[in-house]
């Protein structure tokens, strides 16, 4: 895997492609990003690279943050990520990382956390389907049976019931890249992104 990005989501819009057909796109605000370690086979057992973003004040870091920033002298991010990768060449620490470095047409995996819905049904968290709505049915929007019977008495984790719906990381693979501005480190992928506008995304180059 090649090393990814880490940035913030602008928004969505929409542009005109040749034909004239309407793309719904999403912009994002890559970088720059900072490589802030790397990790190879002899020290750590596997390779990887480390990036940092956005640049924080030292009381929104740790200790342990602090203490890492400041042993390559770097400046304070706030967000730090580690990727795989096949190769560690050509990556140094202090090493800028930007949107230079993708290409468009290029698919891209994006992830960032999901909007939060709340306390839902099982019908909206599930799909599942409404029981009848006739009179005297008193099964509108019940969850139904749940248990097992007699053996084994319990109720199987994982079952799918009511509960917190969204908040979670999710990952869209596959979004291709329609347009670059290098000058304002922004990307336009096409179709939509998880999370609402102004959250922290990170997008993997395969």
């Amino acid at each position: 895997m090649k090393i990814g990005l880490l940035g913030k989501k602008i928004g969505m819009t929409q542009i005109f492609d040749q034909e004239g057909k309407a793309l719904p796109v999403t912009i994002l605000q890559l970088g720059p990003c900072i490589v802030t370690e790397i990790k190879n086979l002899e020290s750590h057992g596997y390779q990887a690279i480390q990036i940092g973003y956005t640049e924080a004040k030292s009381n929104k870091l740790s200790k342990a943050e602090i203490g890492h920033l400041n042993k390559y002298n770097i400046p304070h991010l706030k967000y730090l990520k580690e990727y795989r990768v096949n190769s560690l060449d050509n990556f140094e620490i202090g090493k800028l990382i930007t949107v230079k470095d993708l290409k468009i047409d290029q698919n891209i995996s994006i992830s960032s956390i999901s909007i939060g819905k709340g306390f839902t049904g099982c019908i909206k968290r599930h799909n599942f389907s409404r029981g009848p709505m006739s009179h005297g049915s008193k099964n509108h929007k019940q969850p139904g049976s749940i248990g097992a019977g007699t053996t084994p008495g319990r109720v199987f984790a994982g079952k799918k019931m009511a509960g917190r719906m969204g908040g979670e990381k999710v990952t869209i693979p596959n979004l291709r890249i329609i347009d670059i501005k290098t000058n304002h480190n922004i990307i336009i992928v096409k179709g939509s992104v998880p999370g609402k506008t102004g959250n922290i995304v990170s997008i993997h180059q395969k």
